[in-house]
Formats: structure tokens, C-alpha cells, sequence
């Protein structure tokens, strides 16, 4: 049954999920999209889109809707999709806040003992890898095209990419107005591709 193979899918992301919505995401994919095949490459990158944009945590926003999107693709009405969407996120913060109520007591007593540090960094750059991960799993065809099949639409993701890197990285431009200027470059870009591959 789908709201079981759900429940526990997510539980165990929520289990090996460190630092984080976006180091959960390439968990998520690939327990989703390549183990369980609830959802297509394209739809995947649909929900995270969809998640980034919407308040609250990407993670939990990003489990809410692969959950209720899972459902649906497998038949269920939506009403039972919204119970899929409940489920999968109570199963992601199921562990995580358990685990997070009894160690936050020990670290706290112990933020400054060598080993704890050394934990902690180690699990700092393993985030780090994680997020890349999620980031990499966002170029795909289906997202940023190809450049023999449609090379205005890899071209124009391609310079949006690298302009969204370069205004955070450098410039610390806020992320709200990036997803805006984004959102308005890729609707007057890909407003125009049609136009463009017609003539």
C-alpha cells in the first residue's frame, strides 16, 4: 500500500537527513524518482521549484508535496492525496525532532569537548557535499534542455544559472528578489523561445 511504502520512505529520509531542506532534496530524489518512481525527473523538479517558492522549510515543503503528488499518480482521489501529504511530512520531522529533544541537551554540555567539534565539522562538510548534490540534481534535460535538441533554452539556463550563482555568492543579493528576477527572466525568455522556433 502506497500510504505505508510513504510513511516509511520518508522516515528514513528523515533519518539520514543532515543539514537540512536542501541536503534532503538528493534523498529525496532518489528515494522518490529512481527507487519508487512515484514521480517522473520532471515532476521532481516541479515540486522543488514549487517548494523553494513557497514559506517554510524546503524539505518538509518539498515532502508535503511529493507525498500528495505520489498519491494522485497512483490513482488515489485528491482528498486522499492530501492525507499522503500529511503523512510524509510527519514521517520526515518524526525522528529528527525526537532525536533533536534528547541530543540538544548533551551538546549543549558538551559544545566544547574536541571530539564533539570534530563531529560536528566533519557533518558540516558532509552538508556541504549534500547541497551540491541537490543542486546537480537540478540539471537534467528536463530542466536546463540540451544543446543539440534546444540550444536557446540550455543557453538561457545556463547564463540564468551562473547570474543567480554570481548575485548570491558575491553579491549577497537577496534570494526573494533573485526568485523574482528569475521567475521574470525564464517567463520573458521562454515567452519568446516559441516565437523564436516558429520562425
Amino acid at each position: 500500500m502506497i500510504f505505508l511504502r510513504l510513511f516509511f520512505s520518508f522516515l528514513r529520509i528523515g533519518i539520514f537527513s543532515f543539514g537540512g531542506g536542501l541536503a534532503m532534496i538528493a534523498l529525496i530524489q532518489n528515494e522518490v524518482v529512481v527507487k519508487q518512481g512515484w514521480l517522473t525527473a520532471q515532476e521532481f523538479t516541479d515540486v522543488v521549484a514549487t517548494s523553494q517558492i513557497t514559506p517554510g522549510p524546503v524539505g518538509i515543503n518539498t515532502a508535503t508535496y511529493v507525498g500528495y503528488t505520489a498519491v494522485v499518480n497512483a490513482g488515489y482521489s485528491q482528498g486522499l492525496g492530501i492525507a499522503g501529504a500529511f503523512l510524509a511530512s510527519f514521517a520526515v520531522i518524526l525522528i529528527p525532532l525526537i532525536l533533536t529533544l534528547l541530543v540538544s541537551r548533551f551538546l549543549l554540555k558538551h559544545k566544547d569537548n574536541p571530539i564533539i567539534a570534530n563531529i560536528m565539522y566533519v557533518l558540516r562538510l558532509t552538508i556541504v557535499g549534500l547541497i551540491a548534490a541537490a543542486a546537480l540534481l537540478m540539471v537534467t534535460p528536463d530542466t536546463f534542455g540540451t544543446l543539440k535538441d534546444v540550444p536557446m533554452q540550455f543557453i538561457a539556463s545556463v547564463v540564468i544559472f551562473l547570474a543567480v550563482f554570481v548575485a548570491s555568492f558575491k553579491f549577497k543579493t537577496s534570494p526573494i528578489l533573485l526568485i523574482l528576477l528569475s521567475g521574470a527572466t525564464g517567463a520573458l525568455i521562454y515567452g519568446l523561445l516559441p516565437l523564436a522556433v516558429g520562425c
